[in-house]
């Protein structure tokens, strides 16, 4: 049968297939940053007051256009649709449960927690500067890691001059927190 036959399911539920890729550890909490809460937020309004009802307003002229089996501007609107609810009810349900968590809090301390930057020299002697971020504002390309991965989960607690051991794909290695830096706390 073709799949130009096939009919989508409209049912909500089945769209939400991937949407727990970045799923929470079992029993963890939602960490994120003020900056990161403001950006996810601002994404959810943005598609709920400009997106969307573009989108619907193209997908009511185009279903008054009659043969909808047919219709371009339909069918993509349609699918273009349940995009932005997926993304919508995705975005609503992980600020519902985020714990802010300021990172200027920890402004002057040595010791790594949430939000800190860090600067680590490995064996090899190869240095790096990562910063400590929620799992929904991470940026690997920008040098955010997520609390949950590997490095950071190795790193929390330590301070300035530890050695930490590092479970890597390689094996075992030994890295050496160089400096550990928050960012200055802002007017109130």
């Amino acid at each position: 049968m073709s799949k130009a036959f096939t009919r989508e399911t409209d049912d909500p539920e089945s769209d939400d297939e991937g949407v727990e890729a970045s799923a929470l550890p079992a029993g963890t909490r939602n960490y994120i940053t003020p900056l990161g809460y403001q950006r996810l937020r601002g994404e959810l309004m943005r598609l709920i007051d400009d997106e969307r009802p573009k989108v619907v307003e193209v997908v009511s002229w185009a279903a008054s256009n009659g043969d909808r089996s047919e219709n371009g501007d339909y069918l993509y609107g349609k699918k273009r649709l349940r995009e932005i609810d997926r993304r919508i009810r995705f975005l609503t349900k992980r600020l519902e449960v985020a714990e802010v968590a300021d990172p200027s809090a920890h402004h002057g301390h040595d010791q790594i927690f949430f939000g800190a930057t860090v600067t680590y020299v490995n064996e090899r002697g190869d240095q790096r500067t990562i910063t400590i971020k929620g799992i929904d504002e991470a940026d690997s390309l920008a040098g955010e890691v997520s609390w949950v991965s590997p490095i950071a989960r190795a790193l929390l607690k330590a301070r300035e001059g530890d050695e930490v051991k590092l479970a890597t794909p390689a094996g075992v290695e030994t890295i050496e927190v160089l400096r550990v830096d928050y960012p200055r706390p802002g007017p109130p």
